[in-house]
């Protein structure tokens, strides 16, 4: 039986015609409603689009990995296009860039995040050079004793930094 709070009419919760929805069901029938009202025909374009760009993009990503299909393309995984690479030898030949040169043995490790390798020389370890190198891959020249070519970088812990263009393993 309705009653009359200033001035409203109330009606009793057991006579009002509302059926109770928890906040997850009421915001579901609002994404229903909005889903409905989009256009399915002008939904299909753009996520082709997406697609495709995604499958080209994992495509040329693939193909520029360093697997064969790279290879054949012409991009090797140890160095940059256009190095020699042999058992001996590996690198450029631009001795106008890489005019720095050092000898000694090929080692693992730079020190204080300088260099990714060093080469240990005669007189201790103040006679170090840490390497690292945007041309090859010194991991394939570890423990043999190697003369290289680079041109010296700044270095805030290393006595003598070097960005390797070139190596040749002389033993």
């Amino acid at each position: 039986m309705p009653q009359e709070i200033f001035g409203v009419i109330v009606k009793p919760m057991e006579e009002q015609n509302t059926v109770k929805q928890t906040p997850v069901e009421q915001v579901s029938a609002v994404a229903e409603k909005v889903v409905a009202k989009l256009p399915k025909k002008k939904l299909l374009l753009p996520i082709l689009i997406v697609a495709g760009i995604l499958i080209v993009g994992a495509g040329t990503g693939f193909l520029l990995s360093g697997n064969k299909a790279g290879k054949l393309l012409g991009v090797a995984s140890d160095g940059v296009p256009g190095a020699k690479v042999t058992e001996k030898e590996a690198g450029l030949a631009d001795e106008a860039t890489f005019k720095d040169t050092a000898e000694g043995t090929l080692e693992d490790g730079g020190v204080s995040g300088e260099g990714t390798h060093h080469l240990v020389r005669t007189g201790g370890a103040s006679q170090n050079v840490y390497l690292t190198s945007t041309v090859i891959n010194l991991a394939d020249f570890v423990g043999k004793k190697v003369q290289v070519w680079g041109q010296t970088i700044t270095a805030r812990k290393a006595g003598w930094l070097m960005d390797v263009g070139k190596v040749k393993v002389i033993e």
